[in-house]
């Protein structure tokens, strides 16, 4: 059967799912507001209980959040969350730790070295790279502007 691109978008259109945006949109709201609320409940936490300085508070709940975000991909619920909750989850530092965190737990089977070391650098390695390349440019801008005024 020979269809031209019309009758094939049509075909296409038919048999996809129907996409809900506002309700998609909805729970990407809450689901990031309530990632960032817990950040800031964290640092009220560390500054008025254990007395940390603002930033060291900051520097703790950043890591609380990669910890919880990590204990939450191995255990199985982070993809549940992200299923409903979509763009919601890619709150970066957390959606970081799950970016991490999911290849390393899929091949471990493959041994400690070759399938977890290895392996959560697959989707890390490049932002990590391409994280430090831009810096490096923006540190080297700064310095010409900074240097010679322009």
């Amino acid at each position: 059967m020979r269809t031209n691109k019309k009758q094939y978008s049509k075909m296409v259109k038919n048999s996809s799912p129907k996409s809900h945006i506002l309700r998609n949109c909805i729970w990407a709201f809450f689901v990031g507001g309530t990632i960032c609320f817990v950040g800031e409940v964290l640092i009220k936490v560390y500054t008025a209980y254990f007395n940390f300085s603002v930033g060291d508070a900051r520097q703790l709940a950043s890591i609380t959040l990669v910890g919880m975000s990590a204990l939450l991909t191995a255990v199985g619920w982070y993809n549940r969350i992200a299923r409903r909750a979509g763009a919601g989850t890619l709150v970066p530092i957390t959606g970081f730790a799950n970016a991490v965190v999911s290849p390393a737990i899929e091949f471990k089977a493959e041994g400690f070295v070759t399938g977890v070391a290895c392996k959560m650098f697959i989707i890390a390695g490049p932002v990590i790279v391409y994280g430090t390349l831009a810096s490096v440019i923006y540190g080297a801008v700064l310095f010409v502007k900074a240097r010679y005024g322009i």
